[in-house]
């Protein structure tokens, strides 16, 4: 037994001798490489992280309430009314429009889904806790705003050459706005011209809608017509200006309804379509879809509003000691368009309909000087104040930086206006 264990003994140091011997291995250059686990971004959109939700996208229905919705998604109906009503006090829930979608987020380690998403618009949305939590919101999402150019020639109208131009009809809107005192836009002709410079807004890094047009430029008849968005360092100047500074805001507005056209126009010896007889047509006709809004062309004060056989219902308006207006053949009048109330140029105050004597969807719009009907599209108004001259140079300056974005766009008809500085 002993000698067994001495042989042991030796056997172990006899090992451990080679073993402390021996080099140690060689080192090489290249060391295995501990590759990490790749980050992945969650998500993050209406404030939560949407990976960890299943989501269903479905369309309001016509007649479709948000009850409907909620108890279709198994929800009791204490629960869905408490929602529903929490969702009226955040956006009035008559503004759940069919056409539009929504969406549920449903974590699946809760019962039920978690979240309703809802979108009135792309600039905003409106997130309803479900599970009772509290995190209901609504919400106004960032905008980016970034200039553009747009350009156009006219060959058949306005809109198709927006559209040719590879812009929406929407920007057609925002260039009335600019020019909508200099240019009547019911006679465009073949050849006009347009350039412009506009907001683009981006909302998540989509395009969104428009902003203002800051500069545009009209050319029709062998003329070039000019505004210019300016505001003032102390804000005591803002609005569209002219090439030299002058205001483009003039007293009347060129028509009371955009998107449309001249049905009829100011004619003492016009046959009546319905009574089928000649009758003086004292107003000018404009054509345009039912529910189109109709807007005062000019400051001032209710005097009449109501309906008769002929008139339908309308609304007319005293401007001044000289001057009144009036809106015929209403759809329906705008709320609180009551006689007596102020209402300021542009302000909506009806809808176009066919109501009185109308064979179709249309405003007649009459014009009264002193207390006579007139053809108010032979009549040249006053512009307003003109800028005072301390603040030209401010102007000019801006002025002419747009201009220069305007040159490089398109083909204006006459050649670029130089610039005028003062």
């Amino acid at each position: 037994m002993i000698a067994l264990v001495v042989s042991i003994a030796l056997g172990s140091t006899i090992i451990g001798g080679l073993v402390a011997a021996s080099p140690p291995p060689p080192k090489t250059s290249k060391q295995p490489l501990l590759k990490p686990f790749p980050i992945i971004e969650p998500t993050v959109r209406y404030g939560v992280a949407l990976d960890t939700f299943s989501v269903d996208m479905d369309t309001i229905q016509y007649g479709q309430t948000l009850s409907d919705i909620l108890l279709a998604t198994g929800m009791q109906p204490v629960s869905a009314l408490a929602a529903s009503n929490k969702f009226n006090e955040m956006l009035d829930v008559r503004n759940l429009r069919a056409g539009l979608t929504y969406q549920l987020l449903d974590d699946p380690d809760t019962e039920g889904p978690d979240y309703l998403i809802y979108s009135p618009s792309v600039y905003r949305y409106l997130k309803l806790d479900l599970q009772g939590a509290g995190q209901d919101e609504y919400v106004d999402l960032p905008i980016r705003i970034e200039e553009g150019l747009a350009a156009g020639k006219i060959e058949s109208s306005l809109w198709n050459a927006m559209v040719d131009s590879g812009h929406s009809f929407a920007l057609t809107d925002k260039m009335e706005d600019a020019l909508q005192w200099s240019v009547d836009f019911y006679h465009v002709q073949k050849g006009d011209a347009f350039q412009l410079v506009y907001e683009q807004e981006y909302v998540a890094g989509t395009e969104a809608g428009f902003g203002r047009v800051k500069a545009a430029r009209y050319s029709t008849g062998g003329k070039d017509i000019y505004a210019f968005y300016f505001v003032s360092q102390d804000s005591s100047q803002q609005g569209y200006f002219g090439l030299d500074g002058q205001p483009m805001k003039s007293l009347f507005l060129k028509a009371p309804v955009r998107y449309s056209r001249i049905s009829s126009r100011y004619n003492l010896t016009r046959f009546h379509p319905v009574q089928r007889r000649v009758k003086p047509h004292l107003g000018t006709d404009y054509a345009a879809p039912y529910g189109t809004p109709i807007v005062a062309v000019a400051d001032g004060t209710i005097s009449k509003s109501g309906r008769t056989g002929g008139n339908g219902i309308y609304v007319k308006i005293r401007h001044d000691k000289r001057y009144a207006t009036q809106y015929l053949h209403m759809q329906k009048r705008a709320p609180g368009m009551v006689v007596g109330k102020r209402v300021s140029q542009g302000d909506v105050i009806g809808y176009v309909g066919s109501t009185g004597l109308a064979t179709g969807p249309h405003v007649c719009f009459r014009f009264w000087d002193n207390g006579r009907q007139v053809d108010h599209t032979r009549m040249d108004f006053q512009d307003a104040e003109p800028m005072p001259d301390e603040y030209l140079p401010e102007f000019f300056e801006l002025r002419d930086t747009y201009l220069a974005q305007l040159n490089s766009v398109g083909e204006p008809v006459e050649a670029p206006v130089p610039p005028v500085s003062k």
